[in-house]
């Protein structure tokens, strides 16, 4: 199989600063960050995860497993609070992380936070991570539908982040890859502003660089916040 990576970020209509970040780098890999905290700090924490993991990957032995994955962010934790520590304006700084790797027919992944990885396959979008987030216990525990989780005032609540806690739990997993399948990873930029169903609708439809069509969706829907989208496509 050959895959094909697209990657698009965008301040979207509203936000003054983008503090999302997208990587792709090789052999495989793929990720999304959205910070969080005042003045620069979310956009420094999101750039600090992802050159962590990157640097972290580059000097693991091959071929890496969840736990490697685990290890990558933990180490991005690690880094991100030594950071907070050394400058006063960067406290309680943090992101969100969602990475993904492939090779030889699989693909692995690490998730902390509310950005999302999905599998595109035979025309149904998939959600393979969990929102680590208040809202998303009140729709578990039933206290609210989706449909009201996607207005909820306090829809971008996390429980969980990278760099806010000494320790960071971190979800991982794998899953076979076939050709013709399509994985995104997207902050909630994008998802907040799009329903799977059109998510879907554009993966299906979009010839050229789905990521681009991806976000300048989001951003016609009104763009109310930074907009991420990294789309791989198996062929």
């Amino acid at each position: 199989m050959v895959a094909t990576c697209y990657e698009c970020t965008d301040i979207g209509r509203v936000r003054p600063t983008n503090e999302d970040y997208a990587l792709c780098f090789a052999p495989g890999v793929c990720l999304v960050a959205d910070g969080m905290g005042g003045h620069a700090a979310g956009e420094v924490a999101s750039s600090l995860l992802a050159h962590t993991v990157q640097s972290y990957l580059g000097t693991a032995e091959r071929p890496w497993n969840e736990s490697v994955l685990l290890q990558s962010v933990q180490a991005a934790n690690t880094a991100i609070r030594a950071e907070a520590s050394a400058f006063s304006g960067y406290d309680g700084m943090g992101t969100t992380a969602t990475i993904f790797s492939y090779a030889d027919g699989q693909g692995i992944w690490a998730h902390v936070g509310d950005s999302r990885l999905y599998l595109f396959r035979n025309g149904i979008l998939k959600q393979l991570t969990h929102d680590h987030s208040y809202v998303e216990g009140l729709v578990e525990n039933g206290s609210i539908t989706e449909e009201e989780a996607r207005v909820h005032p306090q829809k971008n609540v996390l429980t969980r982040a990278v760099g806010v806690e000494e320790d960071v739990l971190v979800d991982t997993g794998r899953f076979d890859i076939t050709r013709g399948d399509v994985v995104l990873l997207s902050t909630d930029g994008l998802t907040n502003m799009l329903p799977d169903a059109k998510i879907a609708e554009i993966l299906a439809q979009s010839s050229t660089d789905p990521s681009r069509v991806l976000v300048r969706a989001a951003n016609e829907a009104g763009g109310r916040d930074n907009i991420t989208a990294v789309v791989v496509v198996f062929s």
